[in-house]
């Protein structure tokens, strides 16, 4: 199992699921929920219609319609709050629970944006640091799941990825 960072679209790349961040609807939005949406195309928003919604912490999977991506696997990442109100441990279980729903499905390669850092607000060193420390521990009890890529829209984000995988484990990132 091979973590790596990918500075760029999401919606581009060719992999078994790629993560949605999306809201509790699945209905669309802003940031890179809408981005996917608009490349997935209608169908993905007919199919997230009848899945229901998602609540937050928790994660549902698609089809890609229109995506490379075979898949969308999306969860609801938690509003940043001021840090007392069970956000970090939502956020974990954002990564957690899209890794178990990849396993379920016998997937290979799972790309994931920055799950709560846009109009959630999550402060990002510790959203990445959380996103870094979760994958790392929840690999080793999800066989099957080779690639994991952090999937960065800048280089700002590339670069504290990049950073924050190469540091120690024990460096004090939170999950």
């Amino acid at each position: 199992m091979a973590m790596e960072v990918v500075e760029g679209d999401i919606t581009g790349l060719a992999v078994d699921a790629i993560v949605n961040a999306a809201n509790e609807s699945l209905l669309g939005g802003g940031g890179v929920d809408g981005a996917i949406h608009r490349a997935a195309g209608p169908g993905l928003l007919a199919e997230c219609r009848a899945v229901g919604g998602c609540p937050t912490g928790e994660a549902r999977i698609t089809g890609g319609h229109r995506l490379l991506a075979r898949h969308v696997i999306h969860t609801v990442g938690p509003v940043w709050r001021g840090g007392n109100f069970g956000e970090d441990g939502l956020l974990a279980l954002c990564y957690r629970n899209s890794l178990a729903l990849a396993r379920q499905h016998g997937l290979r390669s799972i790309a994931f944006p920055a799950i709560g850092t846009g109009v959630y607000a999550f402060p990002v060193a510790r959203a990445a640091g959380i996103a870094i420390q979760t994958v790392a521990a929840t690999l080793d009890s999800v066989p099957g799941i080779e690639r994991a890529i952090f999937c960065a829209f800048g280089a700002d984000m590339a670069a504290l990825y990049r950073a924050l995988l190469a540091a120690p484990a024990s460096s004090g990132s939170r999950a």
